[in-house]
Formats: C-alpha cells, sequence, structure tokens
C-alpha cells in the first residue's frame, strides 16, 4: 500500500452532490470558531482563562503549547464536551451551550486519546462513526468508502485495526472524523508518538482533503515544526492564556525585531540555528520567549503525562 494523499473530492452522495458542510469556503459567513472571555476551571485550578480566540472559515489553525497549557480544555469547550456559559463559544455562528447538538453536527474530532477499536476492522470502525453520526444508510456505504480512499486505507480496509502500524493508526482516526463530512476538523496532538515519516503523512493527508473541501482545521500539536509548515496562524499558550498570534512567519520576525532592539542575539535556551548571525527565530525560540523560564518546569499534571506516554505506546 502506498502513501500517497488523496487528492479526488471526497464524501459526495449518491447524486454527487457534496453533503452539507463540503466545498468551497464561505468567507462571508461567520468564523469557524470565536471565543470570547473563555474560562473554565477544575476546582481551584484555571485551565483556561479569559480566552479570546477568533479561527477563518477554511484556516488550519494550530493551538500550541506545553502539556497544562491549556489546549485540551479548549478543545472540549469548543466540542460541547465541556460546558460553558452562553455566549462564549460559538461554532459557525451556533452557541456551543444553547445549540449543542447543532455545533456536533459540524465537527470532526480526533482526541489525543485513541478512539480506534482493536477488535474491529478498519471499515467497522468508520462505519460505527458514521452510524454514531448519523450519517443517512443509503449514503453510509459510500461515505465509508470515500472516507478511507481520502487517508489512503481502502486496501487495508477489512484489516483488524490492531494489526494496523502507528501511522494507519491516526488516519483511521482520521477517516472517522471525516466520515461525516465535518466543516470543522478538530484534532489534539494527531502524530503524537508518531516517527517523521508518518507524522509528514498524517499531515499530507489532513491538507488533501482539507484542499479538496475547504474544511476548517483546529490542531493541538507540541511539535513547533509541524505548526510552521502546515498552518496558517497559530496562538501560542501558557498557563491557559494566549500569549501570541499570528502566522509563524510573522511570530518568528517579531520576536527577530525585538532581539535586534534589545541588542539581545538570543535567549536562553534558543535553538542553535537560531543564534546563526542573520538567522531567523524558530516557533520554539519564541515560544520561549512569550512563556518564560516556566516552559521547562510545567508540563502538566501526572494524568496529563500518564495519557500522553499511553498514547504513545498504543500508536509507537
Amino acid at each position: 500500500m502506498t502513501d500517497t494523499p488523496f487528492t479526488g473530492t471526497p464524501f459526495t452522495g449518491p447524486d454527487g452532490a457534496q453533503p452539507d458542510g463540503a466545498g468551497p469556503v464561505d468567507s462571508a459567513g461567520p468564523d469557524a470558531v470565536s471565543c470570547r472571555g473563555l474560562d473554565y476551571a477544575f476546582g481551584e485550578t484555571k485551565a483556561v482563562q479569559d480566552l479570546d480566540l477568533s479561527v477563518g472559515a477554511g484556516e488550519v489553525f494550530g493551538l500550541l503549547g506545553p502539556n497544562g497549557a491549556g489546549k485540551t480544555t479548549a478543545i472540549r469547550c469548543i466540542t460541547t464536551l465541556l460546558p460553558v456559559p452562553a455566549g462564549m463559544v460559538r461554532v459557525f455562528g451556533h452557541d456551543a451551550a444553547k445549540e449543542k447538538m447543532a455545533v456536533r453536527r459540524l465537527l470532526g474530532y480526533v482526541p489525543q486519546q485513541l478512539s480506534a477499536d482493536a477488535a474491529l476492522t478498519g471499515r467497522e470502525n468508520v462505519t460505527l462513526f458514521a452510524r454514531v453520526f448519523d450519517v443517512p444508510r443509503r449514503e453510509r456505504s459510500e461515505r465509508v468508502a470515500q472516507a478511507l480512499a481520502a487517508v489512503d486505507l481502502t486496501g487495508a480496509a477489512d484489516r483488524m485495526a490492531k494489526t494496523y502500524s502507528g501511522g494507519m493508526i491516526r488516519r483511521l482516526e482520521l477517516a472517522q472524523a471525516l466520515v461525516s463530512a465535518p466543516r470543522l476538523l478538530m484534532l489534539d496532538e494527531p502524530t503524537i508518538g508518531l516517527d517523521p515519516i508518518a507524522r509528514t503523512s498524517v499531515w499530507e493527508h489532513i491538507n488533501a482533503v482539507r484542499q479538496a473541501t475547504g474544511m476548517t482545521v483546529l490542531v493541538t500539536t507540541h511539535y513547533m515544526d509541524e505548526a510552521d509548515q502546515y498552518c496558517d496562524r497559530v496562538a501560542l499558550m501558557h498557563h491557559g492564556r494566549i500569549h501570541a498570534l499570528g502566522t509563524p512567519g510573522e511570530l518568528r520576525a517579531e520576536l527577530r525585531e525585538r532581539r535586534a532592539a534589545s541588542g539581545t542575539p538570543a535567549a536562553s535556551g534558543a535553538s542553535r540555528a537560531s543564534v546563526e548571525k542573520g538567522a531567523l527565530p524558530t516557533l520554539e525560540d519564541v515560544f520561549r520567549d512569550v512563556a518564560g523560564s516556566g516552559l521547562d518546569e510545567e508540563g502538566g499534571d501526572f494524568r496529563d503525562v500518564r495519557s500522553t506516554r499511553r498514547t504513545a505506546s498504543r500508536v509507537g
């Protein structure tokens, strides 16, 4: 089986029409995601604090930060998995507190924890999600086949998921999220635990589907190189707040200008490449600059570490 990304037009119905949510982006419509003053706490611990965030329709938007920064909590608020007050979160204009089902119908979600069932085949896994998302019975078989084709798993569709490699498992989960033809694809650490080749393959398939359908992609990741290469804009989170927002190029250029103005070529811990004369800082340098020394000392609680290691061990 090859890893050639899907290049056709996926998710068409029996009459050849694309389902609701697929197709060209309506730039005149509402933002794909809008958060205004979003707060969320677990007991006394504030996971997200006064978060203002807008993600435009059709964007690939990266939410970056270490474990414990608040990324996954923000994602769960947007997906309605955590309750929020009315008016704080909207998805394509729908209030996540008042219109939960409307929001959920617009979403495809790949959580950090693995969601594929090892005891089912790839096709059975995607079919299960098609039923959960209420894909019409008459369209279900074709939509499942299209989702599997979009992530290049047609040849392995009838194999048990437990025989898949880590990269194939993540692509299977991407197919599960795509089978409902979402307008917004939410990816929480989609490449965690994968080797560089598998990471690249996952992103190639994400981008191919996005270009074919015009869907919006909101992704969290620890990998700054991925964000730099694949995201249109990024937000850098630390302690539940956004500390920097912009395109990767803008953020790197701004840091270089700040360093030049202050006469400081590089902060402690900066990457070797970024200290070379004239070199543009990396996104990792930007994050270290905005987050300070706390980046190394605060990497999430025990549950964060256990969850990350468990996912990494299952796909590795």
